[in-house]
């Protein structure tokens, strides 16, 4: 297994400490390739004699199986858990059913225990810890030989404090024994240029019932009225000028990769099929949609990760650690709106394949925290952003009906976008405090401004040889 250079640096690194310390963190952007790193580090730790079992905790099965099939194949032993396998990968979920006797090998055998994407367990102290980092702190600390954290946003989103991390100070982040940035992984060819694209509209028109407001973008509205987000993200027309823009897109991209894909993150499973289906009628694409309701969600995406079908439409299941290195694009649809997840998205897309030209690109609204995390995650890469403004060729014509009822997408097939005029009806998704004032209120959103894109270009290839 031919290791990157990061890879190997961390693996020395992690060797040398391992001689005065018990736990090692390391911090490398998603998509870098922090299993193989893990697989590695065992095999050697292993033929070193200083480890008899690795064990291995994940978020979820789909990533389980592919820590399974890299540690299977570089260390050449089963990892399955059963007589004559070297060790095992189990989901976080699962660590609470485990027995006593089966914590006991850390007790009696020299074990590695590996937590991928750490961030998920809390508590440095069983009193702030969650059920995941409580049997960390029962079970692993101070029992397994060493302990391997790896994560590529090492925080939570409610900063509570990770599980076995040490704090720097005056700041109090995570310290971690080996950091590789996105800067460095696009420099070294390990990820591909991400490209972020904030899709706006200047002049939105709000009615609300005989009152009317005008607003000059999407944050201005969202911060200014009572409509939500979600109700952006659940209208028709909006959704399907997202869409067009990340199939134009692909389209473009597969001209160079022909086997790139796209990635469409929805904010339910209702929502995700409305999409699957705007995508397969409206856009002609071929799509495939995977949710937590499947009966095999891993063999869907594994089907999708070896086909040539365009799109995939997914719920919370290719998130964090899942591998498909052909999605070059991105449409972000989902309601969460949290800096951690937000860069998850980001590395489903930043994975490179063989082929020479490497570009991934998302596709959000220009929401004010979804603008915050793109710009700083621009700041990550201070010597190359660089932050344009473009308008839509023609202008878009929006209409719902009025006897249109739903928060959700309603299947229209009477788009328009060479009209100039721009109408939309619509009753937004009804906030808990204000579900009162909401039930009372119809609205008329109308967006009579062109579309506008602010594209933030992290890295251009011309400055990679500079």
């Amino acid at each position: 297994m031919k290791l990157r250079l990061w890879q190997q640096a961390c693996v020395n690194k992690a060797l040398s400490l391992y001689q005065s310390q018990s736990h090692f963190m390391c911090l490398a952007t998603p998509g870098a390739g922090k299993t193989v790193m893990a697989a590695e580090l065992s095999a050697r730790l292993i033929e070193m004699g200083t480890i008899d079992f690795v064990l291995c905790f994940s978020p979820s099965s789909e990533v389980n199986e592919s820590i399974r099939s890299t540690f299977s194949r570089r260390l050449n032993k089963r990892f399955d858990g059963l007589i004559g396998a070297i060790g095992s990968v189990y989901t976080y979920q699962s660590m609470p059913s485990l027995t006593a006797e089966f914590w006991q090998l850390l007790n009696s055998h020299n074990v590695l225990v590996i937590m991928d994407e750490v961030h998920h367990l809390k508590g440095v102290e069983l009193n702030d810890a969650n059920a995941w980092g409580e049997e960390v702190l029962l079970n692993i600390q101070n029992k397994a030989r060493y302990t391997l954290a790896l994560s590529g946003t090492p925080w939570r989103s409610d900063s509570a404090p990770i599980v076995l991390s040490r704090f720097t100070e005056p700041d109090n982040t995570v310290h971690c024994d080996f950091i590789y940035g996105l800067k460095q992984a696009i420099a070294d060819g390990v990820c591909r240029q991400p490209h972020i694209t904030l899709i706006d509209n200047e002049e939105i028109k709000l009615d609300i019932n005989e009152e009317s407001e005008t607003f000059t973008s999407i944050a201005a509205l969202l911060e200014g009225s009572i409509y939500s987000y979600r109700s952006l993200l659940n209208n028709q027309q909006i959704t399907h000028y997202m869409l067009k823009k990340g199939v134009s897109k692909l389209e473009d991209v597969r001209k160079s990769t022909p086997l790139a894909g796209g990635l469409i993150v929805a904010s339910s499973i209702k929502h995700a099929k409305q999409l699957y289906q705007m995508l397969v009628t409206d856009c002609k694409q071929t799509a495939c949609i995977v949710t937590s309701k499947l009966k095999h969600p891993s063999q869907a995406i594994k089907s999708f990760r070896e086909s040539d079908i365009q799109w995939i439409v997914s719920v919370g299941m290719i998130s964090e650690g899942t591998d498909i290195p052909r999605l070059q694009v991105c449409c972000h649809m989902s309601s969460i709106k949290t800096e951690m997840h937000y860069r998850q998205v980001l590395g489903r897309i930043l994975r490179v394949t063989s082929d020479e030209i490497q570009q991934a690109w998302l596709f959000t609204l220009a929401e004010t925290k979804l603008t915050e995390f793109a710009y700083r995650i621009g700041q990550d890469l201070p010597e190359m952003p660089v932050i344009t403004s473009q308008k839509a060729r023609l202008p878009i014509n929006l209409v719902l009906s009025n006897n249109s009822s739903s928060n959700e997408l309603s299947h229209d097939e009477t788009n328009n976008l060479q009209i100039s005029s721009l109408t939309l009806l619509t009753k937004p998704s009804i906030q808990s405090h204000l579900s009162d004032i909401e039930q009372e209120n119809h609205y008329n959103l109308a967006l009579l401004g062109r579309y506008k894109e602010q594209i933030v270009r992290m890295f251009d290839t011309h400055l990679l040889s500079n």
